[in-house]
């Protein structure tokens, strides 16, 4: 009951044969093919950029007693424009 059986399914796929034409379905076919390719080469892409030991920033670790660098007033007000 409500099912679509195998022959309403030939005339649909007649129907729409007859309206777009084998040639322009056949070019809708491969289109769709080559964007699916190009998706999963791109997902495959991103997964070998990414490694397990990436880090988002270069980060290094100081202490208390290290030296601030010496730097400008001028300079680090400059750099401080930058940041905002």
């Amino acid at each position: 009951m409500g099912g679509i059986s195998i022959w309403q399914l030939l005339i649909i796929a007649v129907l729409v044969v007859l309206l777009f034409g084998t040639k322009k379905l056949r070019s809708l076919g491969s289109d769709l093919g080559e964007s699916i390719k190009g998706f999963k080469k791109s997902m495959s892409d991103d997964d070998k950029k990414e490694t397990p030991h990436q880090q988002d920033a270069d980060f290094t670790a100081k202490s208390i007693t290290d030296k601030p660098d010496e730097t400008k007033p001028d300079e680090a007000k400059r750099h401080d424009k930058e940041q905002v």
